[in-house]
């Protein structure tokens, strides 16, 4: 049967070409415009560790002074060097990692080569496998070389690629800032998207290319990379003294309980510094997880989910133009339908039968939205957001529009299916 309406169908939609056209335009117009934000925001909207987020914490304690306090404050995103030491040989956590970011001068042993910048992050080793970072070669470094500041370092499969030409390169030496370090390891590609773990350098983009202890940076002075909030007399913000909060930490907790009891361990902290006079204020803290964190730090851009909206909006009044054309195309078949009504046919089967042709105009006007989304997203590429390069249709948002095509179509086609389908036998027959 279902063949029967397909053929009905297509000798009905070459009957009607010039309007079967513009409602396959109108239903790719919207396609287009709603895949391609849709796109957008699944790319910047996913979960970044899929496997390990339900276990990422972002610890938030409040060490300011009482300047400008208000009630329902919330505590600094980042923590200072003390508190972020004192939390982390506290080890409440299964795994834990303090970090912040950087940008260091390399100077290749190649003779081709110039010396160029590389961005770098500058954490503690517990960094690689609670984000479950891939390794290509080598491994991290242990806590003996994380406290000792070895001259150890990790570097990224780009870097590796350039400097290395894709060779295992564990035991080489690189030259970062003027100092000799031996490389242990080398990443396998990894760039979650967006950048959860540091979002003062940036939300989207490439990861970095060489990653150090935090005490080696620390020793050797090198500057760090993001925001920093001082209070009181806060003067060099990467000072272990200064009263600034400038680094990220993260934890993993794996059990409610553990998250329960790391909270419990915050406040007491907290409660402990206020009684030792570091703290003026009283115990402010939160432990957000991973997703909670994103949501907290607007991670999405507030002009992509706008463009969203606005995109669907578009989608819905396409819808509406398709279904008025529809209802006059299903109409001016009123006679050829009456007539089958006549030979036996019931309103069901008519009723199905123009279902099946709005199906065909949706398979056509999803080809046409996916050619619009994919030229859409070829120009947000070409732009200036720090997320452009990442506006790639998957396999799942290009399944997203042939059935969001489908519905769209079936759902504009459903009332004028059902008004045409109820002409009676005998309206057909005096209308001949």
């Amino acid at each position: 049967m279902f063949s029967y309406y397909l053929q009905l169908a297509l000798r009905s939609i070459r009957r009607h070409l010039l309007l079967t056209s513009l409602m396959a335009l109108a239903i790719a117009l919207g396609i287009g415009t709603s895949m391609t934000m849709l796109t957008v925001l699944h790319v910047l909207s996913g979960d970044p560790v899929p496997t390990q987020s339900r276990r990422l914490y972002v610890p938030q304690i409040d060490p300011r002074d009482r300047a400008d306090e208000r009630p329902g404050d919330e505590p600094p995103d980042q923590v200072s060097w003390i508190d972020g030491m004192n939390l982390l040989q506290a080890g409440r956590a299964r795994r834990q990692a303090l970090m912040t970011g950087g940008s260091v001068a390399i100077q290749p042993s190649q003779a081709t080569l110039q010396p160029f910048y590389e961005t770098a992050r500058y954490t503690t080793g517990d960094f690689f496998p609670m984000f479950e970072v891939p390794f290509l070669y080598g491994r991290s470094w242990s806590a003996a070389e994380d406290s000792a500041a070895d001259a150890v370092v990790v570097i990224s499969r780009r870097l590796n690629d350039k400097l290395f030409a894709g060779r295992d390169s564990r035991g080489r030496l690189l030259r970062v800032q003027g100092h000799a370090m031996r490389i242990i390891g080398v990443l396998d590609y990894w760039q979650p998207q967006p950048h959860f773990y540091d979002l003062n350098m940036q939300k989207y983009g490439h990861g970095e290319a060489i990653y150090l202890p935090l005490a080696t940076a620390q020793r050797w002075h090198l500057a760090h990379l993001g925001s920093s909030e001082c209070w009181g007399n806060g003067g060099a913000d990467a000072s272990p003294d200064a009263p600034c909060a400038w680094l990220q930490l993260w934890v993993q907790l794996d059990t409610p309980g553990q998250v329960t009891a790391y909270r419990q361990f915050l406040i007491h902290y907290s409660e402990e510094q206020h009684a030792l006079g570091r703290f003026q204020r009283l115990p402010n803290v939160r432990l957000r997880g991973l997703m909670q964190w994103l949501d907290y730090e607007q991670a999405i851009p507030g002009d992509v989910q706008l463009q969203t909206w606005l995109a669907l909006g578009f989608l819905l009044v396409c819808l509406v133009n398709t279904a008025s054309l529809m209802l006059a195309k299903f109409l001016r078949q009123s006679s050829e339908l009456g007539l089958r009504r006549a030979l036996g046919a019931s309103r069901p089967a008519l009723f199905a039968q123009l279902l099946v042709e709005s199906g065909l105009i949706g398979v056509a006007g999803g080809v046409g939205g996916l050619a619009l989304a994919c030229l859409g997203l070829w120009r947000i590429r070409k732009g200036p957001a720090e997320y452009a390069a990442f506006a790639q249709l998957d396999g799942a948002m290009l399944l997203l529009t042939f059935l969001l095509a489908m519905g769209a179509s079936l759902l504009a086609g459903t009332l004028p299916a059902w008004r045409a389908c109820r002409v009676s036998p005998y309206s057909s027959r005096a209308g001949h």
